[in-house]
């Protein structure tokens, strides 16, 4: 697996080195050792999540605040989805920046993206199985949502008009208004 730093440094490309022949293809999805080696620190996944939407469908943007803000490593496991990170610690140089990344099943990326960031995505395909690890429990009570139009994002979502977003998803809560990491 290669790591790949992205303009915000902290989010991280994991491109797998894939091995296709007549059978199909085999690759490592996660290797604890190699994504510690490279981060330097440890990281314990302890939950596996995912989800089926269908085209059009927009998620986010989700964070959850401490002390159960969590760590994700995400990736398409069926179809095309644009996934956006975007940084929400006051303290950081990259702090209201964005990272936006095609992810599919064809080039196997994965996306890292530690604590102290909000994160959505928009599926592209037909459909899109979307998989990540989390390194924190689900705690719905430190759930916040920032609204993914938000101006002060400017973030190009590529959205048309059959896009589909949930009740929640709808919110108009603002990044400059959100409860946000120091």
């Amino acid at each position: 697996m290669e790591f790949i730093r992205t303009e915000i440094p902290d989010v991280i490309i994991c491109k797998p080195k894939l091995f296709n022949d007549e059978r199909g293809y085999f690759y490592e999805s996660f290797k604890k050792e190699a994504l510690e080696g490279f981060l330097q620190k440890s990281i314990d996944f302890c939950q596996d999540n995912e989800s089926k939407s269908t085209k059009g469908v927009l998620r986010g943007l989700h964070y959850q605040l401490p002390p159960f803000a969590q760590t994700k490593l995400v990736r398409v496991v069926k179809g095309r989805v644009l996934d956006v990170a975007v940084d929400i610690r006051k303290s950081s140089v990259t702090f209201g920046k964005h990272i936006a990344i095609e992810l599919n099943d064809v080039n196997k990326y994965q996306l890292l993206i530690p604590k102290g960031f909000a994160h959505g995505f928009h599926v592209l395909s037909e459909e899109a199985i979307f998989s990540y690890k989390v390194d924190a429990h689900y705690n719905k009570a430190s759930e916040r949502v920032i609204s993914f139009k938000d101006s002060e994002l400017d973030i190009d979502w590529k959205i048309n008009s059959s896009t589909i977003i949930s009740e929640k998803d709808q919110v108009e809560s603002s990044f400059l208004n959100a409860d946000l990491f120091l």
